[in-house]
C-alpha cells in the first residue's frame, strides 16, 4: 500500500521545479503524474485514494467545461445527470490510457468525454427520429386504398383487395430496379397485410384501419425513416390503385 508521504512527494515533485505558473491549471503535471500512479497500482484502496484526493475534482471540472463549452447537453437530462453519466463512463475507460505512448491524460480523457457525449446526443436524436411523424406521411396513408376497407354493400371485399395486393406485391419485389428500401418496405407490407385481421382495428365509425398502428409497425420492421417510407411507399401505392381500379370496374 502507498505511504501518504511518498505519494504526496511524488505527485508534487514536478510542481516544485521551474517557475510557478501565474494561473494554476486544474489539470497539470501533478494530475498527469497522479494518473500514472493510479494506473500503476493494482491496489483498489490505493486507486481510490489517488482518485479521491487528486483526480476527482480536476475531472469534474474538465467534464463541466466540456459540456458547457461545446454545449453538449442531452434531452430530458439536467446538467448534473449529464455530468454524472459522463464521469461514470470516463471511469470505465481510465485503464485504457497508455502513459508509455507519451500522450497527455488530459487530452485522452477530454476526447473520451466529448466523443461519448456526442455519441449519446446522436443516439438520443435517433430515438426521437424513430417516433412516428404522422403529419409527414398522413396524406400518403390517407389516400392509399390499402388503408381503407369497404363495408355495407360494397361490391369488392377487403379480402379480395388484400389478397390480390399480396400477389402483386411479391411479383413487384422481384422486378429489376427495386431498391433495397423498397424491398424492406415490401416485405413489411406483406407481413402486415397477411395478418391484417389481427393487426388492424375495426374503426367502423370512419371505415379506416388504424393508421397509427400501420406506421408504427412499418418503422419497427424496416428501421427506415419517415422520409424513406414515404418514398418507398409510392411504388406500392401505384400497385394498389391499379388493383382497386381493376376490381371495381
Amino acid at each position: 500500500m502507498l505511504e501518504d508521504e511518498n505519494l504526496n512527494t511524488e505527485l508534487n515533485e514536478k510542481k516544485k521545479k521551474g517557475r510557478k505558473p501565474t494561473v494554476k491549471k486544474y489539470f497539470d503535471e501533478p494530475e498527469e503524474n497522479a494518473v500514472k500512479l493510479y494506473l500503476g497500482t493494482d491496489s483498489r484502496e490505493d486507486k481510490n485514494k489517488i482518485y479521491n484526493e487528486f483526480l476527482r475534482h480536476p475531472l469534474d471540472k474538465m467534464i463541466s467545461s466540456i459540456i458547457r463549452r461545446y454545449k453538449l447537453y442531452r434531452k430530458d437530462m439536467d446538467f448534473e445527470e449529464v455530468h454524472m453519466d459522463t464521469h461514470s463512463f470516463l471511469m470505465t475507460k481510465m485503464d485504457k490510457f497508455k502513459p508509455s505512448k507519451e500522450k497527455k491524460a488530459y487530452s485522452y480523457f477530454g476526447t473520451i468525454c466529448k466523443n461519448y457525449l456526442m455519441g449519446q446526443i446522436q443516439k438520443d436524436q435517433k430515438e426521437t427520429n424513430r417516433k412516428i411523424s404522422y403529419e409527414d406521411i398522413s396524406s400518403d396513408i390517407d389516400n392509399m386504398p390499402s388503408m381503407v376497407y369497404y363495408i355495407d354493400g360494397d361490391e369488392v371485399t377487403t379480402e379480395q383487395i388484400i389478397g390480390k395486393f399480396l400477389e402483386e406485391l411479391k411479383i413487384s419485389m422481384d422486378e429489376k430496379g427495386v431498391t433495397e428500401q423498397e424491398v424492406k418496405l415490401g416485405e413489411a407490407l406483406h407481413d402486415i397485410f397477411q395478418n391484417y385481421s389481427t393487426i388492424f382495428q375495426d374503426t367502423s365509425n370512419n371505415n379506416k384501419f388504424n393508421k397509427n398502428i400501420i406506421l408504427f409497425e412499418l418503422r419497427e420492421m424496416t428501421n427506415l425513416s419517415t422520409k424513406e417510407i414515404r418514398n418507398s411507399l409510392k411504388r406500392y401505392k401505384k400497385i394498389y390503385f391499379k388493383i382497386v381500379s381493376e376490381l371495381t370496374k
